[in-house]
């Protein structure tokens, strides 16, 4: 493979360059994403519909967890990124070392805290009744693993700020097939049934870290760090962590709508309601796939070449990356429109089930189209280091709007409540977005 330098991403056209690093995160997320279904279509099937939701109610806690690694990860990145830029590769080193004592610190300890408090975290997340066994059995053993995925997601974000797309998918790739993998021999073969679907994603994280270490270790990347460069530095930790609160934040707040919104479904429709929620949840990602891709391709370019002072190509890339991302969020949108009922029919044969959550999908997805401005707006905010926008912007879709919403709704129109919140948040979070981006291009970019 020929080698390829982060220098690049100062110097080839926008254009090229964003779909050569899009392209590769858009694989790799939606590989993921078909992982998350497929898995989740195998539980449903093999182990029962009760299992989907308990699935849904662990991963508040695992992906919180997990967040911290990739909060890590992005902070540090947009660092990185920005020291590549202006040449000043010791600091990118120093960085990069904060950020594996870091996620170490972080996730072993918060792993240790969940499993002390599991009897309590599950029933709080909507673990009840039928749900609570299963769901203490998959949380039990993810919990092991999840430093592990902290690492993952940490290291991947790293490859990616050193321009590096292709390792970053394969870092990706590889977990995604031997999670399905290891769910057809421990589920399906074995039947080890809620303990087998732990294990296998246990295991993919497994493999997706020695993938990562293997990367740094190589040629293929410039950070080669040393002992000196794991000593925690205040200045760069405050940095990180800034820049990282912004990705915990919004993994926070996506851990804790998932309580709010399973209990506020638990008292309208019970188990099945949840089922539903846990079904739109598992589309959400797959959904805006080529969204998230776009808005990690872009992350590094505009950061790069913010840190070199490449102001009109921090411009270019922006417009072209929200022109690129509403397109395809407008194809996705129309599928998901036209097939929920289809779609539905892939993870239960629960009749309950297959009556409520096509119409619930259209109402969660009918904002996609506008979704873009609103991700990537709050993206461009991390990747030029400027925490407190990129903090606002992140909270407001679901903090600062979605949360209100679905407990005022409810009061005039019921469950379905619930479910028109999510397109009148994000609505309402790409207008103030829009504002606070409009205002940053006029008076920073502009001008410089």
């Amino acid at each position: 493979m020929a080698k390829v330098s982060s220098q690049d991403l100062v110097y080839e056209p926008i254009g090229k360059l964003l779909i050569k690093q899009a392209v590769p995160a858009s694989i790799g997320i939606l590989v993921m994403s078909l992982n998350i279904l497929v898995d989740t279509i195998f539980v449903g099937n093999w182990i029962g519909s009760t299992a989907i939701a308990a699935i849904n109610v662990v991963l508040p806690v695992s992906f919180f967890i997990a967040a911290l690694g990739m909060a890590i990860g992005v902070g540090g990145s947009s660092i990185i990124s920005r020291a590549l830029g202006a040449n000043n590769t010791e600091k990118a080193l120093k960085v990069f070392g904060n950020q594996i004592t870091l996620t170490f610190l972080f996730t072993v300890t918060f792993a240790i805290f969940g499993l002390y408090f599991v009897d309590t975290l599950i029933p709080a997340f909507g673990g009840k009744g039928n749900i609570f066994a299963p769901a203490k059995i998959y949380y039990e053993i993810i919990l092991y693993g999840v430093p592990i995925l902290g690492f993952v997601m940490m290291g991947n974000n790293v490859i990616r700020a050193e321009g590096k797309p292709k390792f970053a998918m394969y870092a990706m790739l590889i977990p995604s097939v031997g999670n399905l993998l290891f769910d057809y021999i421990f589920i399906n073969i074995f039947d080890y049934g809620m303990a087998g679907a732990a294990w296998a994603t246990t295991g993919s994280y497994i493999v997706s870290f020695l993938f990562i270490l293997w990367y740094f270790l190589s040629e293929h990347s410039e950070l080669k760090i040393d002992r000196s460069h794991f000593g925690l530095d205040k200045p760069i930790v405050s940095e990180i962590g800034a820049l990282g609160f912004v990705t915990l934040s919004r993994q926070a707040v996506v851990s804790v709508t998932f309580l709010l919104v399973n209990n506020a479904l638990y008292g309208f429709g019970g188990e099945t309601s949840v089922t539903a929620y846990a079904i739109v949840g598992r589309m959400s990602m797959f959904a805006l796939f080529p969204v998230f891709g776009i808005t990690q391709g872009f992350i590094p370019i505009a950061g790069y070449n913010y840190g070199a002072e490449k102001f009109n190509r921090v411009k270019e890339v922006i417009f072209t990356a929200i022109k690129y991302a509403t397109v395809l969020a407008i194809i996705v949108f129309a599928i998901l429109m036209i097939f929920p009922e289809v779609i539905t029919k892939l993870f239960t044969t629960d009749a309950d089930v297959l009556a409520i959550t096509p119409t619930n999908m259209r109402w969660a997805f009918a904002a996609i189209p506008i979704l873009a401005l609103q991700l990537i707006g709050a993206a461009y905010f991390q990747a030029i280091g400027k925490a407190l926008p990129a903090l606002i912007l992140t909270l407001t879709r679901q903090a600062i709007f979605f949360i209100p919403l679905m407990y005022i709704l409810p009061l005039f129109f019921g469950e379905l409540g619930i479910w028109i919140a999510f397109p009148i948040s994000d609505l309402l979070s790409t207008i103030v977005t829009y504002y606070f981006l409009r205002r940053e291009i006029r008076l920073k970019l502009d001008i410089a």
